[in-house]
C-alpha cells in the first residue's frame, strides 16, 4: 500500500514556528524525491521545498533562510521545519512523494494537505 500523509500544521503568530512531517508509506517512494507545496486561497499550488534521495535540497525564494527540508529515510518521513513565519506563509501545505525512477515535475502520490495559518 502506498500512502503519503502529512501531519504538523496548525496555527502561529508571525515569526513563530512550526515542524510538517510526511510520511510516506511503501517501499517505493524509500529513495525518491520529496517536495512541499502549499496552495494559498485564490493561487496555484506552489513548490515550497524539496529533497532528493541524495539530500540535495531546493527552496522557494520566498522561504530561503527560514524553511528547513530534511528526510529520515528509516522512518520514510520527510519534514519541513518553518521558522519565523509570514502571515504570507498561509496556506495549505501538501506533500509530494515520487517513485525514485519518475522524476518528472509533480508526479506521485500526494498527500491530503495540512493547513497552515500565520496570523500577523
Amino acid at each position: 500500500q502506498v500512502q503519503v500523509v502529512e501531519s504538523g500544521g496548525g496555527s502561529v503568530q508571525a515569526g513563530g514556528s512550526l515542524r510538517l512531517s510526511c510520511a510516506a508509506s511503501g517501499s517505493v517512494l524509500s529513495l525518491g524525491y520529496k517536495g512541499w507545496f502549499r496552495q494559498a486561497p485564490g493561487k496555484q499550488r506552489e513548490l515550497v521545498a524539496g529533497i532528493a534521495g541524495g539530500g540535495i535540497t531546493t527552496y522557494a525564494d520566498s522561504v530561503k533562510g527560514r524553511f528547513t527540508v530534511s528526510r529520515d529515510n528509516a522512518k520514510n518521513t520527510v519534514y519541513l521545519q518553518m521558522n519565523s513565519l509570514k502571515p504570507e506563509d498561509t496556506g495549505v501545505y501538501y506533500c509530494l512523494a515520487q517513485i525514485f525512477t519518475d522524476y518528472r515535475p509533480g508526479v506521485g502520490y500526494w498527500g491530503q494537505g495540512t493547513q497552515v495559518t500565520v496570523s500577523s
